[in-house]
């Protein structure tokens, strides 16, 4: 094993160890999960941009989501292929560093994307006037704006950047001298935290910290947000008038339970790191289930996103 500073120059990625065969299936699974989740994902991009009536406030986010949740997914499912193909991969220290602070970044930059997009469904359905007032540019002094839009994506972006660069900067200062062997198919902390050597306690403090807070943070705007909506939907007097307005955040709250319930459980929970197995079952449902799940939960959910992709595919069928 190379050593220098930090202990190690190369990983050794372990993967799942599977049998051959077993490895093979898993394989063309997440080989098509990975090609549904970048069809879906960039199918909604250019589904939000092509069509008028999706330019509003809700789907700038979305597309910012399926933006998202194509690079989260990138950046470890080829990984993954990988190591199921070879069984394990040899991956720099520089690449592994590169690797968590992207994973890094694009995990927190949904957490706090998915709390902007609760209170944008608090706008919408509490402040409908305010709401509306985004297709009016004149309205500039209103919320939710275009501006405004631009302004809260433009800081969960900068957050996100100040918590990967953090987080990064402690898990890769700390000395890894065990072993350079990671028992996972990405550079993920739990299985990092294994290899690291000599005195870490601070630095993982601040690294549970910086997780703490960003969950935190994230569930409570998206917790008040609800309640607000919840006792507005209970003002309404007829039953469709509030089952239609809770079916416009009925995907939102699908999204949040599957993403903020994996993220919790395996990186708050009181033994992580302890089972790794575990630890790879669930980082497998939010690297590639959830990314893939997304673009699914809105299409079918939202009659905006039906109606607009049955225009596209009447026109591809006239063409």
């Amino acid at each position: 094993m190379a050593e220098n500073g930090t202990g190690v120059v190369e990983f050794v990625l372990m993967g799942f160890q599977l049998q051959a065969a077993q490895g093979m299936g898993l394989f063309i699974v997440f080989l098509a999960c990975y090609l549904i989740t970048l069809g879906g994902n960039l199918g909604m991009i250019l589904l939000i941009q092509s069509d008028p009536r999706l330019h509003t406030p809700m789907y700038f986010f979305l597309g910012h989501l399926s933006f998202l949740d194509s690079c989260y997914s990138s950046v470890t499912v080829p990984q993954l292929l990988k190591t199921l193909g070879t069984h394990k991969v040899i991956i720099t220290f520089e690449r592994c560093a590169t690797q968590f602070f992207f994973f890094t970044l694009y995990a927190c930059t949904e957490c706090f994307l998915l709390a902007v997009m609760a209170y944008d469904r608090y706008m919408a359905v509490c402040n409908p006037l305010l709401y509306t007032a985004v297709c009016n540019p004149l309205l500039y002094t209103m919320a939710m704006t275009p501006r405004m839009c631009l302004g809260l994506v433009a800081t969960v972006y900068a957050g996100a950047m100040v918590n990967s660069v953090v987080r990064t900067g402690c898990t890769f200062s700390i000395s890894f001298c065990k072993s350079n062997h990671i028992d996972f198919f990405f550079c993920d902390l739990p299985p990092l935290l294994k290899l690291a050597c000599g005195e870490t306690r601070l630095r993982e403090q601040v690294i549970f910290l910086l997780a703490f807070l960003v969950i935190t943070t994230s569930t409570s705007v998206i917790l008040v947000s609800y309640l607000f909506i919840i006792r507005a939907i209970l003002k309404i007097r007829t039953a469709s008038g509030k089952a239609k307005t809770f079916s416009t955040c009925a995907s939102h709250m699908t999204a949040v339970a599957l993403f903020f319930g994996t993220l919790v459980f395996i990186y708050l929970k009181g033994n992580m790191g302890k089972s790794l197995w575990e630890d790879k079952i669930v980082s497998v449902f939010y690297t590639v289930v959830i990314p893939m799940l997304n673009p699914i939960i809105y299409s079918m959910r939202n009659k905006e996103v039906k109606e607009a992709l049955k225009k596209v595919l009447r026109r591809m069928k006239v063409s």
